[in-house]
């Protein structure tokens, strides 16, 4: 099988992340989410703890996230993170076929030809009700985290790729998981020859 790379960002509830680890348990391929935060950390001197937040802005918006404390080059310590997770993600889509999960993967790596980019979007029932269940919190709860991560995931996306997040033109496939349930969103992914 030649390399294959798929990445895979989603809204928060989608099961993107699920979908995505079953992709490449049923491809055979190395999935990478949270594991490639220790890579990352490693290589940028920073903690894991704050690797994992690396993928969301700050709360406050575009605007306080592109005056974010800099130090005298100018860089903040949220574009530290990112080039060490550029690389990293680079280095990983070089050596092997896999399933990465956002981290702006799909944009790190919009100039190669082996790669698979796919959103996973749904409706807000669904979403509300798988987060409720797997966070044990109400409804209101579920959907002021859904909220808050999904802008905080655009905000980061907006400011490092200057695209807009789930806009279709920037993936090879955009899927509801919602419409089209987990397992032929699967089907769709690993039947998707690129």
């Amino acid at each position: 099988m030649a390399k294959r790379i798929i990445t895979i960002s989603r809204e928060f509830g989608s099961g993107g992340r699920f979908i995505g680890e079953e992709v490449a348990k049923q491809l055979g391929i190395k999935y990478y989410d949270k594991d490639i935060i220790a890579q990352i950390a490693e290589q940028s001197g920073f903690s894991a703890e704050y690797e994992e937040k690396a993928e969301l802005s700050p709360k406050k918006g575009l605007l306080a996230y592109a005056f974010a404390g800099r130090d005298i080059t100018g860089k903040s310590v949220e574009d530290m993170v990112y080039e060490a997770q550029r690389k990293v993600i680079l280095e990983i889509a070089e050596k092997e076929s896999c399933v990465i999960i956002g981290r702006n993967a799909d944009f790190i790596l919009k100039d190669k030809d082996n790669v698979l980019n796919v959103f996973i979007h749904g409706d807000m029932p669904e979403k509300v009700a798988r987060i409720c269940k797997l966070y044990n919190v109400t409804e209101e709860e579920a959907e002021k985290m859904m909220a808050d991560i999904d802008k905080r995931r655009m905000t980061n996306y907006r400011f490092y790729t200057d695209q807009k997040w789930g806009m279709a033109k920037n993936y090879t496939l955009s899927l509801n998981s919602s419409e089209l349930g987990y397992d032929l969103c699967e089907k769709i992914i690993m039947d998707c020859k690129k």
